[in-house]
């Protein structure tokens, strides 16, 4: 079972702040830190204002050795294919090779009022998700000296010279999720390495890895050959009064963190995430959100990841 750190930046943070995170995420030996790619506070004042996701990705790719760096994820809205493929590919080699790609359809209406960001309807940005996974794809695993070209409802590529490549050939790892019935599903069998499922219990989680198995089986693919995650919200502490701060801290309740999330002690954590072994994951984002409490991710590295090791 691999934990990864998952932190949302727009609710409050600088990039000073998510390199510190970073820098901890790999001295704990945690397998990657990753982060969400919004515009727009939800439930806080978000001071001091938002960070760009790849800029930051970009950043830390060069202050960091190890750990992998990512987006969960990138919305398909916020920019065009071509550049999103140029930016993904630099940030690629500036990490030699440490980049992964979470993307979807974008959901949250209010960033893109407040910064003058075009929001189509459903239909429409699932047509832009999946001209852009083609688009984005296809300019990385084009040979080197040949040109790509595509046709599609919301995009179209004539001639490119398909560069920069990446390290990672043909790309750094695709990853693609939500709960989706199904277009997601079908998107996930045809260009992801891994489908994540976004703060949700363990029968929704099975049922969601069953659909995204069922549509790989019709596109002729292993359902194998993808890695299945979870994202969910950490809140441990060593003792009752440890857990309850921690959920203060975030604004939440510590019965609601315990059924829904990751929360309780070391024990507790591990026990949880043993039922969503069981389902199929194979991975978990640790949503971290006080980014000023490093003892929280030094306590999961110490007390929970040497216990689920085997899963």
């Amino acid at each position: 079972m691999d934990l990864r750190v998952f932190t949302e930046p727009q609710q409050g943070a600088t990039y000073d702040d998510l390199l510190r995170v970073a820098q901890a995420t790999e001295d704990f030996g945690y397998d990657a830190f990753f982060r969400s790619d919004h515009y727009l506070a939800m439930n806080s004042d978000g001071l001091p204002g938002p960070t760009d996701a790849w800029l930051t990705l970009a950043g830390l790719a060069r202050e960091t050795k190890r750990i992998r760096l990512g987006t969960l994820v990138t919305s398909a809205t916020f920019r065009y294919p071509g550049p999103l493929a140029v930016s993904v590919a630099q940030a690629d080699a500036m990490s030699g090779g440490r980049i992964e790609f979470g993307i979807g359809a974008g959901w949250y209406e209010e960033e893109h009022e407040a910064y003058a960001i075009p929001f189509p309807p459903l239909g429409q940005r699932f047509d832009r998700l999946e001209d852009t996974l083609a688009i984005v794809t296809g300019l990385w695993g084009t040979p080197a000296g040949e040109t790509f070209s595509y046709d599609g409802k919301a995009f179209g590529v004539k001639d490119s010279p398909a560069l920069p490549k990446p390290v990672q050939q043909p790309g750094p790892p695709v990853i693609i999720g939500g709960a989706g019935k199904k277009r997601t599903p079908a998107l996930a069998a045809r260009y992801a390495s891994e489908f994540n499922v976004p703060f949700s219990d363990v029968e929704t989680t099975r049922t969601l890895f069953d659909a995204v198995g069922s549509a790989c089986e019709a596109a002729g693919r292993d359902a194998g050959d993808l890695v299945y995650s979870n994202a969910l919200v950490l809140c441990c502490g060593r003792t009752d009064e440890e857990i309850a701060r921690r959920a203060a801290a975030i604004g939440r309740e510590v019965d609601e963190l315990r059924e829904n999330g990751l929360a309780g002690t070391p024990a507790e954590v591990v026990e949880k995430i043993g039922t969503y072994a069981q389902a199929g994951t194979s991975r978990i984002y640790l949503q971290t959100l006080d980014l000023g409490d490093l003892d929280h991710l030094e306590l999961v590295a110490s007390e929970v990841a040497p216990q689920i090791s085997g899963l």
